[in-house]
Parts: C-alpha cells; structure tokens; sequence
C-alpha cells in the first residue's frame, strides 16, 4: 500500500524534502513508518524520534500502536519552541 509522509520545520530540513511516499506491506502500523524514514535518512535519527506523529491530520500519542491504510498521510512534526 501506498503512504504519503510530510516533513515539517527541522525533519523536512533533515530529510531535505517536504513530502515522500512509502510504498509499506498491507497491515503496517505508523511505527514501521518511522524506521523506514529513518532507515532512509539515517543521519536524521535523533531528529526523527524526537517528533510529534500525526496521521490524516490527528495527533498520534507516543507509542501507539495505529493501523495505516492506503493513502494515508503521516506526518513528523518537530517540537516547537519560542518565546
């Protein structure tokens, strides 16, 4: 099946693009999402790990464990920060 991941702020400069698509087995959950981006862009771990998670626009709590279909889109949004 057929994902789309978007990249925000410090992950869209660590992957060195806005969005990609993932072609993942049926049944994948958002976990195989992120170990696949990161094994993609191995330089980006520590950035990649550290991020918020969202699919189709919902927040995904930390370690939950989501069930991806076709089309989805996911998303790594990196901690805000300011003042």
């Amino acid at each position: 099946m057929k994902v789309y991941v978007r990249f925000f702020a410090s992950c869209r400069e660590a992957a060195g693009t806005e969005v990609m698509e993932l072609e993942l087995p049926q049944d994948c959950e958002i976990k195989e999402v992120v170990e696949e981006v990161i094994q993609k862009y191995p330089h980006a771990k520590e950035v990649m790990e550290s991020t918020a998670l969202a699919k189709n626009l919902e927040y995904v709590p930390k370690g939950e464990s989501v069930k991806l279909k076709e089309g989805d889109e996911i998303a790594f949004i990196p901690p805000i920060s300011g003042g």
